[in-house]
């Protein structure tokens, strides 16, 4: 018996239905490599995403202490030692952009790593089945229980398997919202009914949906919902190592003693003994013998499983592996096996990482403390002054981005014989006004602009805003133009 290569797969395309009713599948438990990979990079991953709003970071006084906080109140994200501002909206664009390379990086090297080990879907599904496992028993035990277990039990053991279930959906919404406000604040005021409308709304909706798409859903988000399996295919080459059935070692299954007595008979005998352990082990119930599925999510649980047969039958482990179809063709030829990990397209995407990683940070340890906007008044663009002099109007925006209040000079050149006049602003001959600003704060300001000197006819002049800390001297600048007759 011949596995299916991926060009039968092809051919027969046209004979899979585009949807199909979800059949349940329950996929036994398996201990290998790829398991403990799996647990310790859910373990983690939860534990992080869980626990993260609970820890401190001191700021200052005044300051949240929250390590990871997303403050849409005071319009501030905070990570850490770093503080992002509003305006720096393009650290989140390049984070996405990271976030795409690092995806295709992984794509290039080994397939589907981020559906198999990393996505959400596949963490939850993972922690949900293995609450099923906990209460109800593995799918040889649920088979048993049918046949002799009472249906009290049964339903005991169901119902305590979905209160379980809400248990770890609640929780996973609950710290959904902490991020957005203090954590340990939050809580006391989710227990006691006084958190705002808002964090019981996302609660819920983030508890019925981890609910349903992991205890429910499961295989058919990554089937039909999930985008990704379908753009990957297009990214990939024959170089990317992907969950493989070495099938010119495999074929032609049979039987352990089927093959024991081909072999005898100087026939030809595989090693695969289609015990079907690598189709029990799937999550989504594939059959990684047929070759590349859309519903193979690479997570490599089919390894574990068929290494554990090898191992017991005295034969070589490896018989699924993360190899290429073209490895196996060419093992078919007698053709030594080829493995390219460092190739053109894994060296451009780990170059654009390095580069946009390094630019990014380069950026934020330079960053300037202050800011400063400009906003030319639109109408009027000039007013003639009775003594004949030309005045501008301006709003400044001045950013303090430190965590103490700081004093700022406001001085403009460009223009000849430039008067600045801050309103508001007690006005002074002798040196550029000065505004205060608050910590970590910003402070809009309205600025005139005013010269006497002879101007051109429909003059627009080049004219630029310094802004200076008084005590430390950094200096911030901003162009805008002067408008004339």
């Amino acid at each position: 018996m011949n596995a299916a290569t991926p060009s039968d797969t092809a051919s027969s395309l046209d004979d899979v239905p585009l949807y199909e009713a979800r059949r349940k599948i329950y996929p036994i438990a398996v201990r290998g490599t790829f398991r403990r990979i799996k647990w310790t990079l859910l373990v983690v991953t939860l534990g992080i995403y869980y626990l993260l709003p609970f820890v401190r970071w001191d700021r200052g006084p005044g300051a949240p202490s929250q390590a990871v906080l997303v403050d849409f109140p005071n319009s501030r994200f905070y990570f850490f030692f770093i503080e992002i501002w509003p305006q720096e909206i393009y650290y989140l664009t390049g984070l996405l952009i990271l976030a795409a390379l690092v995806l295709f990086l992984m794509n290039a090297v080994a397939g589907r790593v981020w559906c198999g080990y990393l996505c959400p879907q596949t963490v939850w599904t993972d922690l949900f089945q293995a609450i099923e496992r906990l209460v109800e028993g593995d799918p040889r035990q649920r088979r048993e229980k049918l046949k002799t277990a009472s249906p009290t039990r049964r339903a005991f053991e169901a119902a305590s398997k979905h209160v379980l279930w809400l248990m770890v959906a609640w929780w996973t919404g609950g710290a959904w919202v902490l991020y957005f406000a203090d954590a340990p604040t939050l809580v006391m005021q989710l227990l006691k009914g006084e958190a705002p409308a808002v964090a019981y709304v996302w609660i819920g909706i983030l508890t019925f949906t981890t609910y349903v798409l992991a205890g429910h859903m499961r295989e058919q988000v990554c089937t039909y919902m999930c985008p990704w399996p379908r753009i990957q295919a297009a990214l990939t080459d024959e170089y990317a190592l992907n969950v493989t059935y070495r099938y010119d070692r495999g074929e032609p299954r049979g039987s352990l003693k089927k093959t024991q007595a081909l072999k005898l008979q100087g026939l030809p005998g595989g090693d695969c003994v289609d015990c079907r352990q690598c189709v029990s082990a799937c999550p989504t119930g594939v059959d990684i013998r047929d070759g590349l599925q859309l519903s193979c999510v690479q997570c490599g649980l089919c390894i574990d499983a068929c290494d554990t047969v090898m191992n017991k039958i005295g034969r070589p482990t490896g018989l699924i592996a993360y190899d290429t179809e073209m490895n196996v063709q060419r093992r078919q030829r007698g053709e030594a096996p080829i493995y390219r990990i460092l190739r053109p397209r894994t060296v451009l995407y780990t170059a654009l990482i390095v580069l946009i990683g390094g630019l990014m940070a380069v950026v934020l340890a330079t960053r300037d403390s202050e800011g400063l906007a400009v906003i030319h008044d639109r109408n009027p663009l000039f007013v003639q002054l009775s003594d004949g002099s030309i005045r501008n109007g301006y709003t400044l925006r001045l950013v303090n981005k430190q965590l103490v209040p700081r004093r700022f000079a406001i001085a403009v050149e460009g223009v000849p014989e430039a008067r600045l006049e801050v309103v508001g602003e007690a006005a002074s001959a002798s040196s550029d006004p000065v505004v205060s600003v608050g910590p970590d704060q910003t402070h809009e300001i309205r600025v005139l602009v005013s010269t006497a000197a002879r101007l051109p006819a429909n003059a627009s002049l080049g004219l630029v805003f310094h802004l200076t800390d008084v005590a430390g001297g950094e200096t911030v600048s901003v162009a805008d133009h002067f408008k004339g007759p």
